[in-house]
């Protein structure tokens, strides 16, 4: 008898490797907003947002194969991509933020995040939040909340309620920009009395992995004031909401109006190509430059450079910032006539959408819906407070063909449920 796959990837990868779903997905192939498993059967991709411009784009495929048939090394050598993607990159940045380190991974560019606010405050505590996901180095693995560092969390780390939707800190929605501020004040306090300083305060604009809360334009404008005062720096992960993705802003950050230190990039900037970065200022830079010897073996090689171009290009010459606007919109307006009892709340930024349940075991009922939905050939996943809102996170070339199959699919599930 052969070996089945799992049996293989536990032989192979060790035990516990994380797939998404109870009945594991094995995908073989993948074009725009399309996936087909081994036996040919097609899923429409809800839930990824690496492939940005949509799974094997035909001109971020074909550039990363002409690069590689002509060059492809490090930045110990000049070569002109990498600086020309940097220059293209910040010129869609504001807030003085011009430079870059390329990087491999989110993790790794969220790492060299922490890294820059110690270099320039001299300080070592960090403040995230309590339901929140930045990466998986040692260092960014404390700020994350999915499992318990082993030994306990660090000591310099700080992390404070997220905010939400149904339980708002401070009791109402209008409440809560000042009650998440005050949790951050109180937290660096803790931090200077402990002994560690204040570093600065990670998060994510969208608070993606925290369920995407009702959250908008001013909402860090109190949060802003108490770090800028404490002399911290904001490090902001675009990793999800980055490249278009809110639709009305390029960048999260200007989407809820606040200006960062540090920026760091991944997942969907080369379109599933490995890449990622950390973006700062130039006083931020030279402090971390002359703190810490940083080099990047495979950060900023020509053919992930090239890919990277090459998205941007996508981005704009397909509009898909713009479809993005035409697509929330209309998936919103799809998804608040659903019926179903256990419907609580319908959110979205963007193509960015997050629709929780209530009631006793919500968490256990989105689970199942979840794998129904997969059943039914739609891959999106969970997030949040007790794994109770549907995550919908797709491509960006997802339009409203797309979003009324979804719809659809999703009416049915809620139906049989």
């Amino acid at each position: 008898m052969s070996e089945s796959l799992e049996a293989r990837r536990a032989r192979l990868m060790g035990p516990n490797v994380p797939t998404f779903y109870r009945k594991p997905v094995h995908i073989v192939r993948g074009q725009g907003v399309w996936l087909w498993d081994a036996q040919g059967k097609r899923y429409l991709d809800c839930y990824n947002n690496v492939a940005h411009v949509g799974h094997c784009h035909p001109r971020v495929v074909a550039a990363i194969a002409a690069q590689a048939a002509v060059l492809n090394t490090h930045t110990r050598y000049h070569h002109d991509l990498v600086l020309d993607y940097i220059e293209r990159l910040t010129g869609t940045l504001g807030h003085g933020v011009s430079q870059a380190i390329m990087v491999c991974t989110g993790s790794e560019a969220n790492d060299l995040a922490l890294r820059m606010a110690q270099a320039v405050t001299g300080k070592t505590g960090i403040i995230a939040t309590d339901a929140t996901y930045h990466g998986n180095t040692a260092a960014v693995s404390q700020l994350s909340t999915r499992r318990p560092p082993i030994g306990g969390r660090a000591p310099h780390v700080r992390l404070v309620p997220a905010p939400d939707t149904l339980a708002p800190l401070g009791g109402s929605l209008a409440a809560q920009p000042a009650a998440f501020a005050a949790q951050v004040a109180a937290a660096i306090e803790d931090l200077e009395a402990a002994g560690f300083g204040f570093s600065g305060l990670m998060l994510c604009p969208v608070f993606a992995n925290e369920g995407l809360p009702a959250v908008g334009p001013g909402f860090l404008d109190p949060t802003v004031e108490v770090v800028r005062r404490a002399g911290g720096l904001i490090l902001c992960d675009e990793v999800q909401p980055g490249f278009g993705r809110v639709g009305s802003h390029f960048w999260g950050h200007d989407w809820l109006g606040f200006a960062p230190d540090v920026v760091t990039v991944g997942k969907p900037m080369a379109n599933g190509h490995p890449v990622a970065a950390c973006l700062a200022t130039p006083a931020v830079m030279a402090a971390f430059r002359e703190a810490f010897g940083y080099f990047n073996t495979f950060g900023g090689n020509p053919v992930s450079a090239a890919a990277c171009l090459a998205t941007l290009d996508v981005i704009e010459d397909e509009g898909l910032q713009a479809r993005a606007v035409d697509t929330s919109a209309y998936l919103l307006e799809r998804l608040g006539a659903l019926r179903h009892g256990r419907i609580v709340n319908v959110r979205g930024a963007g193509l960015f959408f997050g629709l929780e349940f209530g009631g006793a075991g919500a968490g256990d009922f989105a689970a199942d819906l979840v794998e129904d939905l997969v059943e039914r050939g739609f891959l999106l996943n969970r997030i949040g407070k007790g794994g109770a809102t549907l995550k919908i996170r797709p491509p960006m070339v997802f339009g409203r063909a797309e979003a009324d199959l979804l719809a659809d699919a999703l009416q049915a599930a809620l139906d049989a449920a």
